[in-house]
């Protein structure tokens, strides 16, 4: 039976981490479906607005190798995804294991037999930190 995978980001100014992600999700999973954060709902989340527009961040993530699909994430409700996509797991960066909500989301995904698997975060790049250095610049 073939496994679905699913993980979501704004990937914003895209780097090592993200591709860190999306390879190791892939080598978890027989099809990688990803979610794309709108630009409406990044800046609803962290009063921002990403550098690298929607539609742009959309294409890059389209063309990478490891993934198979890609969907526009308009809301931050995991388990609305999962009800139309149907995913056996889920993949998520480490640094939110163990918080609150992600607790929530994992005893609710248990419930449907969906698996959240948790990747390390890469250290030494991020997109925020990437930001930083642009600002100074």
């Amino acid at each position: 039976m073939k496994k679905i995978g699913y993980t979501t980001g704004v990937f914003d100014l895209f780097h090592i981490g993200h591709l860190n992600l999306l390879r190791r999700a892939r080598l978890e999973c027989d099809y990688l479906i990803v979610g794309v954060t709108t630009d409406e709902l990044a800046f609803s989340r962290k009063n921002k607005k990403p550098i690298i527009p929607f539609h742009e961040r959309l294409e890059i993530v389209e063309n990478i190798k490891f993934v198979d699909e890609v969907l526009p994430q308009t809301s931050m409700d995991k388990m609305k995804a999962w009800k139309n996509i149907k995913f056996d797991k889920m993949f998520v960066g480490d640094d939110w294991k163990g918080s609150p909500t992600w607790k929530t989301i994992e005893s609710d995904f248990k419930k449907v037999g969906v698996e959240i698997i948790y990747f390390p975060y890469t250290q030494h790049t991020s997109s925020t930190l990437l930001r930083d250095v642009l600002k100074k610049i």
